[in-house]
């Protein structure tokens, strides 16, 4: 129903482009081939900048990532390591294995040596902090406070080292606001939907009375939104904030308050951005719905546009709860959703590039050319700021690499912390992308090929 409502619109949005002089036509017609030569993800050369370690640590990680048995118990076998090899033994274990492979550092010396790194590579930091709750794990308004001042850290880090120009940094919302709050409002906006108003005059420290909550809960509340608003203030003109979408029974909650950020920073630039979960059922009618409020509340948008990495935890509740499952129901209908919703956003960038801006946040190689394509044939600059493309630390460096290489930015999403911090982000994101830490053979083969390469030119005797 969606996708029938956009395509003729988007048709007649095309056309005009596409068939308006023979020039284009010609131009549109050639790029394709070209972009299919150069943007193949083919060539090992791409890990020629790593070193011999690297290469091997990445080929023993992902070999094991290849066994679902491994990935679907990592956090039942990282807890037993722990427990048989005590706190110090594990992370001598974990630093130089899996938490170096995917992970920045602890502290801002170590981060700063590995941004400096990317940085030569042509990649683009994106810091992470690690943190985020689920139903059941809130730990109180000092917990929150702390995780403000984690944030407020990572503003200040990634604006004043010259890692690259345009930082960006991810943000969790659960971090500073508990996830049963964003349930409840998630029903009650249900019912009847807040005002942006109403949010944004709540971050200015005005005492508000939400609707359908409770003095407590309204007072956390207020405490939520005040910290994210002494984020958003750090961060406004230094760094884009991505805020990430989390799980279906509370996202509504959280593109409410990320909305309201953007009608409060928003007005000359998109400094706060949401993310779209193109796997679920939704997720097209959500964005358009975020292009009509853009438009009409007057702020520039930012998308963030992912496949998504709760589909096991998603399906399985809605089974328990006796409802429709919210995601799509194979791949290939999700890869219809995500390149649809990309064709949309690209089209609105190629007409009003200074209002909308998107990182296309995907490891699939088909996404990432055709992204590429429409750049070329809607006249959207490779590096001109409107659409950037992302992928994981530690993953997917042959498309990222290559990307840099033919002058497109590319952020590499960058967690940083302790290894007791960041282990249960790491085995959250190993269950999460079960299937793409699986599907990584291409990878392991490039990688391979340029181990065989450098043994070949050591007994050659080359330099």
């Amino acid at each position: 129903m969606i996708c029938s409502r956009l395509r003729p619109s988007l048709s007649r949005l095309l056309s005009p482009r596409l068939l308006g002089t023979a020039a284009p036509r010609t131009v549109a017609a050639r790029q394709p081939d070209l972009l299919s030569a150069t943007l193949a993800f083919e060539d090992h050369t791409a890990f020629r900048v790593k070193s011999l370690g690297e290469l091997l640590r990445a080929l023993g990680i992902f070999r094991l990532c290849s066994f679902p048995v491994l990935v679907n118990n990592c956090g039942k076998l990282m807890s037993v390591a722990r427990t048989l090899l005590g706190r110090r033994g594990f992370s001598l274990l974990l630093r130089p294995t899996v938490y170096a492979q995917f992970v920045a550092g602890e502290n801002e010396r170590e981060i700063s040596q590995s941004m400096e790194k990317m940085s030569l590579l042509g990649l683009r930091p994106m810091l992470a902090v690690p943190i985020e709750e689920d139903l059941g794990e809130s730990t109180g308004e000092k917990r929150y406070d702390d995780n403000m001042e984690a944030m407020l850290e990572c503003v200040r880090m990634s604006h004043s080292n010259a890692w690259s120009r345009d930082p960006m940094m991810q943000l969790k919302i659960t971090a500073l606001l508990s996830p049963e709050l964003c349930v409840k409002l998630t029903t009650l906006i249900a019912q009847q939907p807040y005002d942006l108003n109403l949010v944004v005059r709540a971050m200015d420290g005005e005492p508000i009375n939400f609707p359908g909550l409770d003095e407590s809960e309204a007072a956390h509340f207020l405490c939520g939104l005040q910290r994210l608003n002494k984020i958003a203030e750090a961060s406004v003109n230094k760094v884009r904030v991505l805020v990430d979408a989390e799980y279906t029974y509370m996202n509504p909650a959280l593109s409410l308050v990320t909305m309201a950020m953007m009608k409060k920073f928003n007005k000359d630039g998109a400094w706060i951005w949401n993310t779209y979960q193109c796997y679920l059922k939704e997720s097209r009618s959500l964005l358009s719905e975020a292009l009509r409020l853009s438009k009409s509340e007057g702020f520039c948008l930012g998308v963030k546009l992912v496949r998504g990495a709760y589909m096991d935890k998603e399906r399985k509740l809605a089974e328990k709860e006796g409802r429709q499952d919210p995601i799509h129901q194979c791949w290939e209908d999700t890869n219809v959703s995500y390149n649809g919703s990309l064709d949309v956003m690209l089209e609105v960038i190629s007409q009003k590039p200074e209002r909308y801006r998107i990182i296309v946040a995907t490891h699939n190689e088909e996404s990432v050319r055709r992204a590429a394509t429409r750049m070329e044939e809607l006249g959207i600059d490779k590096d001109g700021g409107s659409v950037c493309f992302g992928q994981l630390l530690g993953m997917c460096d042959h498309v990222s690499l290559t990307l840099a290489k033919e002058g497109y930015s590319v952020y590499k999403s960058v967690p940083y912390g302790s290894v007791e911090d960041t282990l249960p982000y790491l085995v959250r994101r190993a269950q999460e992308n079960r299937t793409v830490l699986q599907g990584i053979r291409k990878e392991r083969d490039l990688l391979r090929q340029e181990l065989q390469r450098r043994l070949r030119r050591r007994l050659s005797g080359g330099s």
